[in-house]
C-alpha cells in the first residue's frame, strides 16, 4: 500500500487543500468551541471577573505549551520535505527528535512556572480584584501542560503524514471531554475554579493518550531507540525554523500581557474581561481560515521539497482564494451580530447580585463596538498568514520569522505604546486593524517578490 504522503505530490491542489484544511479547521473549530464553551461557562456560572483570571492565566501556560507547537511545526517542516524528497530515515530522526526536544523542554518551563506561580501571576497582569481566582486555575492548568506540548507536536506531525483526519481527532476528543467535564465540575459539583481547570487537565491527558495511541498503532513513522537520541545538525534545522513560531508565540505572548496592562491602566479588570471575549472570538471566528493555512503547509512543504513548484504556486494561488471568501463571509457575521455574539457570555439569570449584574451590563455596553473594531480587517488577513507560512512551509526561517511577526511585533505593540495614551481603551482596540492593513502590506510585496524568484520550474 502507498504511503499516505504521496499524494501531496499526486493529487490535485484544490482535493488537497480540501482534505486537509477541513480536518483541520474542524479541530480548530472545536478546540476553540472548547475554549468558547470554558468562557461562557465560567462567565455565567462563576461570574464576569472569572473571565478576566483565565484570560490571564492563558498567557504563561500556552506560551509554556508553545515549545509543542513550535517544535511540531518546525520540524514537520522538516519532516515534510524529507517524505517529499524520500528520505524516510531522516524523517524518523526528525520525529525522534521533536518527541525529546518537545518533553525536556516543555517539562523545564512547568517546573519554573509552578515554583514562581505567584510572580508571574502578578507579571502577567492579574491584579488584586481576580488574583485568588486566577491561581488554583494556573495551578491546576499546569500540571498538565507538558502533554498539551506533546498534543500540539504530535497533532502537527500527524498532518505532516498526510493524515489529517487522525490529527482532527486529536483536537475534537479532548474539547468535548473539556465540555462534558466542565459541566459537571463546574455546575454539577459546584467546584468553581478548580472544576474549570481540572477539566481543562482532564481533557489534556484525553489528547495525550489518543495522540500516543496513533503513534502506537497509526503512524508510517516506526521510531527506533536511536531516534530519541538528539542530533545536532538536525536540532539545529528544527530549532531554526521552531524559532519561528515560538518568536510569534512570545510575541503573542508579550502581546498579551502588554494589553492587559494598558486596560487595567486606562480602563479596569472588566475591559480585560472584554479582551478575553474578543481574544476568544478571534479563534473562534477565524477557524476555517486557520484551517487551511494548516492545510496549505504539509502541501506547499512537501511539493517544495519534491520539486514540484507550478504544484507550489498553486497551492498558494488557492489558499488565498478559499480564505479570503472565508474571511469576507466572518467580517459580514461580526460587523451584523456584535451584541448578540457577546450576550453569549454573559449570565441573565435573575438570581445574581447587584455587583455582578452592573458588571455584566458594563461588558455588554462595552464589547460589542470593541469587537467590530477588532475585526475590521478581518478580509485581508489572509495573504498575511498564507505569505508567512509559505516561507515556513520551505525552510526559510528568517523571512518566516520576520514576516510572522509583523503584525503583533512590528506593528502592534508599537501601536499600544502609541495610540492608547491619546485615545484611552479606544486606542487598543483600533491598533488591531491598523496592525493587520500593515503587515498585510509587507508580506504582500514579499511574497510576490518570493513566487517570481524561486518558484520557476528548470
Amino acid at each position: 500500500m502507498a504511503k499516505k504522503s504521496t499524494k501531496l505530490g499526486t493529487e490535485p491542489i484544490s482535493k488537497l487543500l480540501v482534505q486537509q484544511a477541513v480536518p483541520a479547521a474542524i479541530g480548530i473549530l472545536v478546540m476553540s468551541l472548547n475554549m468558547i464553551v470554558d468562557t461562557i461557562f465560567v462567565g455565567r456560572w462563576i461570574g464576569s471577573l472569572a473571565i478576566s483570571a483565565i484570560t490571564v492565566v492563558v498567557q504563561p501556560t500556552f506560551f509554556i505549551a508553545t515549545i509543542g507547537l513550535a517544535v511540531g511545526i518546525g520540524g514537520s517542516s522538516v519532516l515534510s520535505r524529507a517524505l517529499g524528497a524520500g528520505n524516510h530515515p531522516k524523517a524518523l530522526k526528525v520525529f525522534g527528535n521533536q518527541i525529546t526536544l518537545t518533553f525536556f523542554l516543555s517539562a523545564v518551563l512547568t517546573i519554573l512556572g509552578l515554583v514562581f506561580q505567584d510572580g508571574l501571576i502578578e507579571f502577567f497582569g492579574a491584579d488584586d480584584s481576580f488574583k485568588d481566582l486566577a491561581l488554583p486555575y494556573y495551578r491546576i492548568v499546569l500540571y498538565g501542560i507538558v502533554m498539551l506540548a506533546m498534543c500540539m507536536m504530535g497533532n502537527n506531525v500527524i498532518r505532516a503524514e498526510g493524515k489529517p483526519k487522525f490529527a482532527m481527532y486529536a483536537m475534537l476528543l479532548p474539547a468535548i471531554g473539556n465540555i462534558l467535564m466542565d459541566y459537571i465540575l463546574i455546575k454539577v459539583l459546584g467546584m468553581g475554579m478548580e472544576g474549570a481547570a481540572w477539566a481543562t487537565f482532564i481533557s489534556y491527558a484525553i489528547c495525550f493518550a489518543f495522540i500516543l495511541w496513533f503513534f502506537v498503532f497509526k503512524t508510517e513513522l516506526r521510531l527506533r531507540w536511536s531516534s530519541f537520541f538528539l542530533e545536532n545538525k538536525l536540532v539545529k534545522e528544527i530549532a531554526s525554523l521552531s524559532f519561528v513560531t515560538f518568536a510569534r508565540q512570545g510575541v503573542i505572548a508579550v502581546l498579551g500581557v502588554l494589553l492587559i496592562k494598558v486596560l487595567i491602566a486606562q480602563g479596569d479588570a472588566l475591559d480585560v474581561a472584554s479582551y478575553g471575549i474578543i481574544s476568544r472570538m478571534l479563534m473562534f471566528a477565524l477557524f476555517p481560515v486557520i484551517g487551511v493555512n494548516q492545510g496549505f503547509l504539509p502541501i506547499a512543504g512537501y511539493n517544495y521539497g519534491a520539486e514540484k513548484f507550478s504544484r507550489v504556486r498553486e497551492s498558494i494561488n488557492t489558499s488565498i482564494k478559499y480564505s479570503l471568501i472565508l474571511a469576507v463571509m466572518i467580517f459580514a457575521i461580526i460587523m451584523m451580530f456584535p451584541s448578540e455574539i457577546v450576550s453569549i457570555f454573559i449570565s441573565h439569570s435573575d438570581n445574581l447580585d447587584a455587583e455582578t449584574v452592573a458588571n455584566n451590563q458594563e461588558i455588554l455596553k462595552r464589547t460589542p463596538s470593541a469587537l467590530r473594531w477588532v475585526f475590521a480587517a478581518t478580509p485581508v488577513i489572509v495573504v498575511q498568514l498564507i505569505g508567512a507560512s509559505y516561507f515556513q512551509a520551505i525552510g526559510r526561517a528568517v523571512p518566516a520569522l520576520l514576516l510572522s511577526l509583523t503584525k503583533q511585533g512590528f506593528f502592534l505593540i508599537p501601536l499600544l505604546f502609541i495610540l492608547p495614551p491619546f485615545f484611552g481603551v479606544f486606542g487598543v482596540w483600533i491598533s488591531f486593524p491598523i496592525a493587520d492593513i500593515l503587515a498585510t502590506s509587507v508580506t504582500g510585496y514579499y511574497l510576490n517578490k518570493a513566487v517570481r524568484k524561486d518558484l520557476v520550474e528548470t
